[in-house]
Order: structure tokens, then sequence, then C-alpha cells
């Protein structure tokens, strides 16, 4: 029994040094792992980002009607109402049919507690309508958003306010050569650190972002506080950003 045991042992250390072997490959007898590294674990791995500023060019107003009655037909006809004077309020303020959408759409019972039963009881239906329009033109904003409040009165609720551009392309053009030089710096300054030669670009991949500051509804009620002044809106200004990931090779 000791012989066979002594002989697996020996076959295992035989297959373990010519495993070792393999792997070997340094003067120093250091073992070296051939054929591990795949591209994604060579070269100089940077990251760039470019930011270029825009003015807004268009708002987009989050406006609905809110109704409440007895009964599903009553909060239903009362919210009907309500949002074709506002749907035409938008009209006529120069809001194009292909820039009015529906954004949400919901009737919902409305309930209190009842301390005596112990139990739920139903006291009325609230029905909920809300748009999103776009204003293509940002000075008109404070225009429109008067215009709907009238014309909805006590129903409408206004959500929120956002700007964006409607057409980010030319920024975000900019902004990746900005991102890609600032990648090229980075693996510029790294080869000459590590005293290598920069080879060409071997991976490349881009996001971009165009964020938009948003006013919510409260910021606007505030401002609708003077009746007879129209209600002031400022878009202020976006960033537009692109980043990107660059794998440059080293040249031999």
């Amino acid at each position: 029994m000791k012989k066979m045991w002594l002989a697996v042992i020996g076959v295992v250390m035989v297959i373990g040094v010519v495993a070792l072997a393999g792997c070997a490959g340094g003067v120093d007898g250091t073992l070296e792992l051939k054929g591990q590294l795949n591209s994604q674990q060579e070269g100089i791995w940077v990251n760039g980002e470019g930011k270029v500023t825009a003015v807004p060019d268009v708002a987009i107003i989050s406006v609905g009607i809110e109704a409440q009655e007895a009964t599903v037909s009553e909060a239903n006809n009362e919210a009907k109402v309500a949002m074709d004077d506002v749907m035409n309020a938008l009209k006529d303020a120069g809001v194009k049919d292909e820039d009015i959408q529906t954004q949400y759409f919901n009737i919902n019972r409305v309930t209190r507690w009842d301390s005596d039963k112990q139990e739920e009881i139903v006291i009325g239906y609230r029905v909920t309508n809300v748009v999103t329009a776009k204003i293509r033109k940002v000075e008109d904003a404070g225009a429109v958003i008067d215009a709907v409040a009238d014309a909805g009165g006590d129903l409408t609720r206004i959500n929120n306010i956002s700007f964006t551009v409607d057409d980010p392309a030319p920024y975000q053009a900019e902004a990746r050569k900005l991102a890609v030089a600032d990648a090229a710096a980075k693996a510029k300054t790294l080869a000459e650190v590590a005293n290598v030669t920069l080879g060409k670009a071997t991976y490349i991949t881009e996001s971009s972002y165009t964020p938009g500051p948003i006013y919510r509804g409260d910021m606007i009620a505030a401002a609708e506080s003077a009746p007879k002044v129209e209600t002031p809106i400022s878009p202020g200004e976006i960033e537009v950003t692109t980043n990107v990931q660059i794998a440059y090779a080293i040249a031999d």
C-alpha cells in the first residue's frame, strides 16, 4: 500500500514540474504566465471628459388638471372641461399639437377612515390628467404658464418646468472633441512618465449627457403670487457632457 501511495505522489510531482516548466520563462527563475493577458489588460487606458455650455432654446412644462367629486362621472366631466380649456390655452399660445403629449391619467377613490365602523369610507373620486407641452420659444414660457393657470382655474396643477436644447448634436460633437483631447493628453503624460512610446488608439467608447435644470411647481406657484405680472422664468444654462474611454497601445 505504501508503494502505491508513493507512486501516486511521484506522478503528481512530475505533473507539477511539467506545469511549472510550461509557465517558467524568466532568467531569474520567476514564473511568467504567457498568453493570459487579453487586449483589455494591455496598453494605456484613460478616461477623458468634455463639457460644453449651452443656452436652452426649449422649455417643457408638465401641467395637469385634478378634479374631485362624489361620483366618477362628475369628477371625470369636470376634469374634461378644465383640460379642454387648458389645451385650448396652450394652442392659442402657439403650442403645436405634436408638442403636446398626455403624460399621466388616473382615477382614484378618495376615502376616509371611519373610527366607529373601523373601515374605510368612500367619500368621492379624484381624476388626474397631466400633459407635457413643449414651448419652442423659451421667452414665452411665463406667458404660457399664466394662460394655462387662468384656463384651468383652481383645478390647475403645474408640476414642473425643464429646459433643454432642441438640437444637442452640435454641442455633443464639440464636447466629444474636448473629451478625446483630454484623454489623449492624459495618455501622453502617462507614457512619458513610464518612459514608453505611445502607440495608436485600439479601443474607444463614449457616453453623453445633456442635463436640464428643473424648477418645481411650488417655485412657479410662488411666482404667481402677483397675478398682474407675468410669471418670471429663467432658463439659465445647461452643460452638455461627453465622457470617453480610450485604450492606447504601447509601441515597440
